[in-house]
């Protein structure tokens, strides 16, 4: 199920609404089209935050599972679907780490490589990944939040401002520092 690597801000499905009222009133045709127009991004959400292609896969089904046993709780309107899909990913990876008693930590992802990089390209992609991870690793939670879910989720600053429940001036300014803080961090890592 390996996403691709090119990480894009794709709207919702067409009709989400609608399939998720059918869906609700038990149509498992129209969640079978829901989990095919989102599968793939909530597959990309957890496999960045666990790094383990078969641990993403059972927790990206186990996340369509929950979604299906709870649908009747999402409300349409309050936030979009794929809102609620990644606040059951986060707590399904969660519980995933609490279970194995490690933290949730942005620096374990690994770098999914374009299936049309040379050999050559992927060893650099995964070289300038790990220095990356290795970066992210100091900054606060909330700036490795609002940098996963703009940049890995690939979500507006509207969505991540409803999702973190923050203003979208302050998600701004969190995302600013925390990419002002990776840069200035990568930058003395080179330096050394």
């Amino acid at each position: 199920m390996a996403p691709s690597s090119t990480v894009r801000n794709e709207p919702p499905i067409p009709d989400e609404a609608h399939l998720v009222r059918q869906a609700q009133s038990g149509d498992a045709d129209s969640f079978a089209r829901l989990y095919d127009g989102y599968v793939e991004r909530v597959y990309r959400y957890v496999f960045f935050r666990v790094s383990d292609d078969e641990m993403a896969e059972d927790i990206t089904s186990q996340v369509f599972l929950k979604a299906w046993e709870n649908l009747d709780h999402y409300h349409s309107g309050s936030s979009p679907f794929l809102a609620w899909l990644y606040t059951i990913a986060r707590n399904q990876v969660i519980d995933h780490y609490r279970a194995r008693k490690q933290s949730v930590s942005i620096d374990e992802a690994v770098s999914l490589p374009a299936k049309d990089e040379t050999v050559d390209e992927q060893v650099q992609s995964r070289f300038e990944l790990q220095a990356m991870r290795d970066a992210l690793q100091y900054l606060t939670e909330e700036q490795q939040q609002v940098l996963t879910l703009r940049f890995i989720a690939g979500l507006e600053t509207s969505e991540i401002s409803e999702r973190m429940g923050k203003a979208e001036g302050a998600v701004r300014a969190l995302q600013m520092r925390a990419l002002q803080a990776l840069s200035k961090i990568m930058t003395e890592k080179e330096l050394k």
